[in-house]
């Protein structure tokens, strides 16, 4: 993501007469692929393959997402262990993420995850701030559909954290909303790179604007970040978190960078759980 948002950063007032403008930043900012890390590979062996299919009202078309389900241990025997839908960021696939879904497995949650259109084995769409938000509500509705009963979380890496946060705005049946390595919006993104001095803001088209959207979720918010992530400054998680409206927490991660604050972070993730979401080390329900 680093190297292309610079490339957005220089190249978008060159494309302003462009009718491929917002394709060509929908290509940069989300990189789709099928590309996993070779560790989440590994960490994906034995995580149950899912498929979601639905209409899509934004392009009009039927849409089949691909997901991964790790079930905890505990699922059958604590009807009330919670679950997890986990929204991954830019470049990666699902199985590329599989590796922190492992860890919040190991926090005790059982968790989805899915790949957006153009990622993975999902339809191959050119996805875009919009469809990715659709795509998400779907896999958000099938976790309803199957676990009524159970304490329903919302959870976004880096970009994944943008589309956690529009989804968390328009559902009410979560229970709490986790977002790590992210940002206020695009703009703002842009402007921390070396050439963010240059007017650019006004062209961007995929803008992600969480910084307006995360007063508007209705349950506590989570928002954890790695003091030494050089992608998404840690600054940005400190505003996202300033304008969001109680309950919520901060956790900044000593050391963490952009890609294992998820790993160095799982003790204060832990603490986080319990103080804010009432959840335990073991994810029972706190008695207050």
């Amino acid at each position: 993501m680093t190297r292309l948002l610079l490339i957005l950063a220089t190249a978008l007032a060159l494309l302003a007469g462009c009718a491929t403008l917002d394709e060509k930043q929908r290509v940069w900012i989300f990189q789709p692929s099928d590309r996993a890390w070779s560790g989440g590979v590994y960490a994906a062996e034995s995580m149950e393959d899912v498929w979601i299919d639905f209409h899509s009202a934004q392009d009009d078309e039927d849409v089949r997402l691909h997901g991964l389900w790790a079930q905890h241990e505990n699922f059958a025997a604590n009807p009330k262990a919670p679950v997890l839908l986990y929204l991954h960021g830019a470049r990666w696939n699902v199985t590329g993420s599989a590796f922190r879904m492992r860890r919040m497995e190991e926090l005790g949650f059982s968790v989805l995850g899915i790949d957006y259109r153009g990622f993975g084995q999902s339809t191959n769409r050119l996805p875009s701030e919009r469809t990715a938000a659709e795509d998400a509500r779907a896999a958000w509705d099938w976790l309803a559909q199957r676990y009524p009963d159970r304490p329903r979380y919302i959870f976004g890496h880096s970009l994944g954290g943008a589309i956690a946060i529009e989804l968390a705005t328009h559902v009410s049946d979560e229970k709490g909303t986790l977002v790590e390595g992210t940002f206020t919006s695009i703009p703002d993104v842009v402007s921390t790179f070396k050439w963010g001095w240059l007017p650019v803001s006004l062209l961007i088209t995929q803008r992600f604007e969480s910084i307006k959207r995360v007063p508007d979720i209705g349950s506590p918010l989570l928002v954890v970040h790695g003091t030494d992530d050089k992608l998404i400054l840690p600054e940005l998680g400190q505003r996202l978190y300033e304008a969001a409206r109680e309950p919520k927490a901060l956790v900044m991660v000593e050391g963490g960078s952009h890609h294992n604050t998820n790993s160095v972070g799982q003790a204060q993730y832990r603490a986080a759980l319990a103080d804010l979401f009432g959840l335990d080390d073991t994810i029972r329900v706190v008695e207050r």
